[in-house]
C-alpha cells in the first residue's frame, strides 16, 4: 500500500495552501483576463493569506490588491491597504515594500492635490530607492517632485529635481518609456524657464524636447504638437512675432489629426495666433477677429473654464490695443469672473490690471489695489514656499529620528520590565526552594505538611506567571497608545510649525488640519471602516430623476420619464447603477450636442430578469452605420459590455433616435 505524503510548513498549513495562494496572484496579473474578475482572485489570495498569520505572504497579496485598486481607479481602498502595507513593511523591516508603499502614498495624496502630504511620502521612497540602487523608481519619484514643486512656484527646486532625473534617465538604456519620461521632464524645465523669463534657456530645453519627439516617432506625435506650441509661445514672450506666428500655423495646419482627441488645444493655438499676430504693426483686424472668436465659440461649446478664461483674456488685450473699450472692458471682466470660478490668480492678475486701465476714477483705482492686494499675497506665499519643502524634509528625517529614540526607549523599557520580573520570581523560586529544603529535613511526621505547602507554592507560582502575562498585555497597550498619540502630538507640531498669516493661510491650514484628522480616525479605525455604497434603495431613481431634471433645464429640453418600482435597486451592483447613471448622462449630452432635439423620453423597466433602459428622442437622428466609430458611443457600448448587457441605436435621419439598453437583472445580493 502506498501512503502519501503531505508537506507542511511552519504554522501548520499545508503546502498546497500557498501554491493556491501563489496561483490566485498570478491570476490576478493576468491582463487577458477581466478587471474585475482579476480583483476578485486578488481578494481571494488575501483572504487565504490572512488565515495563514504571515506578514510576508499577507504584504505581497495585499500589494498584488493594491496595484488593481489603482487600476480601477478605487482611490479610498487604494489608501486603505497601502496604511495597512505601510505598517507590515515597517514591522518586517521590508525596505523594497516600504519604499513602493511610500511611493503608493505619495501617488495618492498628489492626485488629491495635498500637495504636502505627497512630497512627505514621495521623499521617504526617493531616499530608500536611492538607497537600493533602484534606478528607475527613482527617477520616477524625481520626476513626481518636480511637477510638485513646479504647481508650489518652488521653480529653482522643481528644475533641480527634473536635472538629477534627467542625469538617472540618460544613464539608463534608450527605451520607448525613458523617452517619453526625458521629454515631459525638459518641457517641464522649459517651461520653468519661461516662467522665470530665461527666454533663451526655455528654448534650449524645449529644442531638447522636439528632438525627443522626432525620435520617438508617431507615438511622439502629441509631445512635438505640445512642444511646438511652447517655442511659439516663448517667442511671442521673447519678441520674436514672425518666429513664433510660423511655428503655431504648424499646430493649427495640423488640427484634423489631433481635433477629435484634444479640441481645446487647437482653440488655445488659434488664440495664440491671433494674439501674436495683433502685436505687429501690419494688422489685419478683422482676420484677426475672425480667429480669435473661432476659438471663443469652441471653448464655450466645450465648457472649457481654463481655455476660456485665457482667451478671453487675449480678446481684452486685443481690443485694449485698438483703443475700443467697452469691448476690452467686457472680455477683461468676463475673463476676471471666469478666473475667481476656477481659483486661476495668474489669470485673476492680468485681468484686474486690464480693468484698472479701462476705468477711471475709483472703479479703476478699486480694480488696482484688488490687484496689488492679491500680487502681495501671492507673493508672500511664494517667499514662503520657496523654502517649505526643504523644511519639510528635515522635519521628516528629524520625525524619525524621535521615532526610533522613542522606539529604543520603549525596548529598555520593556527590556527593564522582563528583567525586574525575571529578578522577581528567580528570588522567590530561591527563597521558595530554601523553604522547601528546610521542610524537606522534617520529621516523617510532617511529610503530608510539607506535601501541603508544595502544593500551595504551585499554586502562588501559577499566579506569578498569570501577572507576569497580564502585565507584558499592559506594556503592550502603553507601547501602543504612548506611540500613537506621540505621532498625533507630533502632526499637530508640524501644522503649527508651518502657521502662516492671511485668510488664505488660514483656509489652507485648517484643510489640512482636517485632512490629519481624517487620516488619524482612518488608522484608528481601518478594520471597521465599510465602503458606502454609490446609491441605496430607491434613493438610486431620485439621484437619476435629479440628473434628467437638471440636465433638460440647462438643455431646454422637454423630457418624459417613468420607471418601475419592480426593480429592488440594492440587489444591483454600484458598478452597475454608475454605468447606467453615466449611459443616461452621455446620452443627454449627445441629444443636445448633436439632436437638435426638443422632446425626449427615457423609461426604464424591468422584462424577463432583463432592466431595459429606453431613450427616445424626437431630433434630427443620424446615420447609425457612419457614427459608430463615435468616442461618446464607444464608451457607451464599453459601459454597457462590462456588465455583460446589450446595446442598439435605432435611427434615421429626420426621424429621431432611440438608445436600447438590457441589462441582466439577478434577484440577490451581488
Amino acid at each position: 500500500m502506498i501512503v502519501p505524503i503531505f508537506g507542511f510548513t511552519q504554522n501548520n498549513k499545508p503546502l498546497w495552501y500557498f501554491d493556491s495562494i501563489g496561483k490566485y496572484r498570478q491570476l490576478s496579473e493576468d491582463n487577458s483576463i477581466p478587471i474585475n474578475q482579476r480583483l476578485k482572485f486578488a481578494k481571494r489570495s488575501v483572504d487565504l493569506s490572512l488565515k495563514t498569520k504571515l506578514d510576508s505572504t499577507i504584504l505581497l497579496s495585499q500589494r498584488k490588491l493594491s496595484f488593481l485598486y489603482l487600476l480601477m481607479d478605487n482611490y479610498a481602498d487604494y489608501r486603505d491597504i497601502n496604511f495597512i502595507n505601510l505598517e507590515l513593511a515597517s514591522k518586517l523591516k521590508d525596505t523594497v515594500a516600504l519604499a513602493y508603499t511610500f511611493n503608493n502614498l505619495g501617488f495618492y495624496h498628489h492626485q488629491d492635490f495635498k500637495t504636502d502630504s505627497a512630497f512627505f511620502y514621495y521623499s521617504k521612497a526617493l531616499k530608500l530607492f536611492n538607497k537600493l540602487k533602484m534606478y528607475k523608481d527613482e527617477y520616477s519619484v524625481l520626476q513626481y517632485i518636480a511637477d510638485i514643486q513646479e504647481t508650489e512656484k518652488d521653480y529653482v527646486g522643481s528644475e533641480e529635481s527634473a536635472i538629477k532625473a534627467i542625469k538617472i534617465i540618460n544613464s539608463l538604456p534608450e527605451n520607448e518609456l525613458h523617452l517619453d519620461k526625458l521629454w515631459n521632464l525638459n518641457n517641464l524645465i522649459g517651461i520653468i524657464s519661461l516662467k522665470l523669463k530665461s527666454y533663451d534657456k526655455a528654448i534650449e530645453y524645449h529644442n531638447k524636447a522636439l528632438e525627443i519627439s522626432v525620435k520617438q516617432g508617431e507615438k511622439g506625435f502629441f509631445n512635438k504638437l505640445y512642444t511646438t506650441n511652447n517655442l511659439a509661445e516663448v517667442y511671442k514672450r521673447k519678441g520674436d512675432l514672425d518666429k513664433s506666428i510660423s511655428l503655431y500655423q504648424k499646430v493649427i495646419d495640423q488640427k484634423d489629426a489631433y481635433f477629435n482627441d484634444d479640441p481645446s488645444f487647437y482653440t488655445i493655438a488659434l488664440a495664440n495666433q491671433a494674439y501674436a499676430r495683433s502685436l505687429k504693426k501690419d494688422q489685419n483686424i478683422s482676420d484677426i477677429e475672425k480667429m480669435f472668436y473661432e476659438a471663443k465659440n469652441i471653448s464655450d461649446t466645450l465648457d472649457d473654464q481654463l481655455a476660456k478664461t485665457g482667451i478671453s483674456l487675449d480678446i481684452a488685450k486685443f481690443y485694449t490695443d485698438l483703443d475700443r473699450k467697452d469691448s476690452a472692458y467686457y472680455y477683461a471682466d468676463r475673463s476676471r469672473k471666469l478666473s475667481e470660478e476656477t481659483s486661476n490668480n495668474e489669470l485673476l492678475l492680468e485681468s484686474l490690471l486690464i480693468l484698472s486701465k479701462l476705468r477711471d476714477g475709483d472703479e479703476g483705482k478699486n480694480y488696482l489695489i484688488k490687484h496689488i492686494n492679491l500680487s502681495d499675497s501671492l507673493l508672500g506665499v511664494e517667499r514662503n514656499v520657496r523654502n517649505k519643502f526643504a523644511r519639510l524634509e528635515l522635519e521628516t528625517d528629524q520625525l524619525e529620528a524621535e521615532n526610533k529614540q522613542i522606539s529604543k526607549e520603549n525596548l529598555y523599557l520593556l527590556i527593564l520590565s522582563i528583567g525586574l520580573l525575571v529578578t522577581a520570581i528567580l528570588t522567590y523560586l530561591f527563597i521558595s526552594q530554601r523553604a522547601k529544603n528546610r521542610k524537606l529535613k522534617l520529621i516523617q511526621v510532617q511529610q503530608k505538611a510539607n506535601e501541603d505547602i508544595y502544593n500551595l507554592m504551585l499554586g502562588q507560582q501559577d499566579k506569578v506567571e498569570e501577572a507576569r502575562a497580564k502585565e507584558k498585555i499592559r506594556v503592550s497597550k502603553e507601547l501602543h497608545d504612548g506611540v500613537l498619540g506621540g505621532l498625533f502630538g507630533v502632526r499637530l507640531s508640524l501644522d503649527s510649525i508651518n502657521f502662516n498669516e492671511g485668510k488664505e493661510a488660514m483656509m489652507t491650514r485648517a484643510k489640512y488640519i482636517s485632512q490629519l484628522q481624517t487620516i488619524e480616525q482612518d488608522i484608528r479605525k481601518i478594520s471597521h471602516e465599510l465602503n458606502t455604497d454609490f446609491v441605496a434603495g430607491s434613493g438610486y431613481m431620485d439621484i437619476v430623476s435629479e440628473l434628467i431634471e437638471t440636465q433638460t433645464v440647462a438643455y431646454n429640453l422637454e423630457y418624459n420619464f417613468d420607471y418601475t418600482d419592480d426593480i429592488n435597486w440594492d440587489f444591483v451592483s454600484n458598478k452597475t447603477k454608475i454605468n447606467i447613471y453615466r449611459i443616461i448622462q452621455e446620452s443627454l449630452q449627445n441629444i443636445y450636442k448633436h439632436a437638435n432635439a426638443n422632446k425626449i423620453k427615457i423609461s426604464i423597466s424591468l422584462e424577463k430578469d432583463l432592466i431595459c433602459l429606453d431613450i427616445i428622442d424626437d431630433g434630427i437622428g443620424f446615420d447609425i452605420t457612419k457614427s459608430k466609430k463615435g468616442i461618446g458611443l464607444k464608451n457607451m457600448r464599453s459601459r454597457v459590455e462590462d456588465f455583460d448587457g446589450e446595446i442598439t441605436w435605432r435611427s434615421q435621419s429626420g426621424d429621431g433616435t432611440k438608445v436600447n439598453v438590457k441589462i441582466p437583472y439577478i434577484n440577490k445580493i451581488e
